[in-house]
This record gives structure tokens, C-alpha cells and sequence, in this order.
């Protein structure tokens, strides 16, 4: 079994003095490629101190992205449009009913700490997952978010069963970051089928929503549950 890595206690903050970051919620479904160069100019004007930061969160059309360390085997059906992207990590899948957060920070006003960055939006997945009561949990051999399934087969040497609820895939450039994490609220998980979701093939290592759980909460609801767990973590936010 993989034993989870411990999540940081102390918030990620920026310096004293800083603006709160923008919260923005996009209405209706993004495009890959618009998002992406949203990003990247966005980004830019972070790490030339002419821009506030933000997060913005969005919902795309069904889609696969391949990070930077994605195989080819793990595309087993190019069945939705699928885009070479910058951030971290493999295959993943993006669709409506996943709530995508496109995080904009500036490391700078932080700490210019990429792990311990990574380790906050892992911890701030896992507060906003509590709020419904959803105990998940990180992986030492994976970044993400999961939760055990003590209703599905073991693995491996006795291994429980779990299933990644919530993905991670950062860039940072000039100390600026950008992409973010995906939560799975209530997307089509049979669209998953189409790739090796971020590389892992293991029988009981699967991918979860809300939905999917049991839990009924919207996304306007998950939404409010991500904004408290964030300013816990990361400081003051202010919705553009």
C-alpha cells in the first residue's frame, strides 16, 4: 500500500500587504486553447508585478490533455480532442461535471517552493473535499487527492482499493504559476476509458467524483466549499 504524504499545516500565504487574490467563475464551457493562453498571458503580467493573482475557475468540453511526461500508450482512444500541454504530470481527461481551477500565483509574494506548493493545493483539495464529508487522502507515489473504496476489490498484497478524485498539474514560469488542479464533481467517468488516467494502470486504482460517491452537491456548491477551504490556505480572495 501506498502510505500517504503528510499535508502541510501551515497556509501557503503571501507577503504581508499583498491584494487578495481574483476569484473568477467563467459561465458556460471553455475552450483548451483559450484557457491556455488566458493562462499564459495572465501569468506573464503576475511575474511582472502588472497583475493581481488569480484563480479561475472553468468547465471545458470533453477533452485530453498529455503533460509533459505523458506515454503514448496511455492514449488507448483518441475519441475527444487531445492537446500537448506545458504542466506537469500525464494523460488526464476534462469534461463537463469537473470543476477545473486554473491557479495564478506568484511564488515571489510566497515562497518560492514549488513542492510546498504542490503540497498546499493537495491540502486544499483535501479541506474542501471535508466539507461534504469526503475523507480523501494523497498517495506517496502519486500527486493528487484520493479516497479509499472499501466497496470495490483489493489489489495487490492485500492493497485497498482507491480511486484519484481530484488531479494536479502545475507550471511555473518566472516564479508565476499556472494550470492548477481538476476536481471531479460530477463528470462522465466512462470517458476516462480513453486514456491511462495520469499513467495508473493498477486494478485498484481507479477515478471517483462526487457523483459518484453518493453526494448529490452542485457545482455552485462546490464552488463556495473550494473558495473557504482556499482562503484558509492561501489568504483572501475577491470574486471578479
Amino acid at each position: 500500500m501506498s502510505s500517504p504524504r503528510l499535508v502541510p499545516d501551515a497556509p501557503f500565504l503571501a507577503a504581508p500587504g499583498s491584494p487578495p487574490v481574483e476569484w473568477v467563475v467563467a459561465s458556460g464551457l471553455v475552450g483548451y486553447e483559450r484557457a491556455v493562453a488566458e493562462m499564459e498571458a495572465r501569468a506573464e503580467a503576475i511575474a511582472a508585478g502588472e497583475a493581481s493573482e488569480q484563480v479561475w475557475l472553468v468547465e471545458h468540453p470533453p477533452l485530453y490533455t498529455a503533460g509533459t511526461s505523458a506515454r503514448a500508450q496511455d492514449l488507448v482512444d483518441a475519441c475527444f480532442p487531445v492537446f500537448k500541454t506545458g504542466r506537469g504530470g500525464q494523460y488526464t481527461y476534462h469534461g463537463p461535471g469537473q470543476r477545473v481551477a486554473y491557479v495564478m500565483l506568484d511564488l515571489k509574494r510566497r515562497r518560492p517552493d514549488l513542492r510546498a506548493y504542490v503540497a498546499s493545493l493537495e491540502a486544499w483539495l483535501i479541506d474542501a473535499l471535508a466539507a461534504f464529508g469526503v475523507r480523501a487522502a494523497t498517495r506517496a507515489a502519486e500527486v493528487g487527492v484520493w479516497v479509499e473504496r472499501p466497496d470495490k476489490p483489493r489489489g495487490p498484497e492485500n492493497a485497498p482499493a482507491q480511486d484519484k478524485i481530484a488531479a494536479i498539474g502545475v507550471r511555473v514560469r518566472r516564479w508565476a504559476t499556472f494550470h492548477g488542479v481538476a476536481l471531479n464533481v460530477a463528470p462522465n467517468l466512462s470517458h476516462y476509458a480513453g486514456i491511462v488516467p495520469c499513467g495508473v494502470a493498477q486494478a485498484n486504482l481507479g477515478v471517483t467524483s462526487l457523483r459518484d460517491l453518493g453526494l448529490s452537491d452542485t457545482m455552485e456548491e462546490v464552488d463556495a466549499a473550494l473558495r473557504a477551504a482556499f482562503e484558509r490556505r492561501f489568504g483572501a480572495v475577491t470574486e471578479v
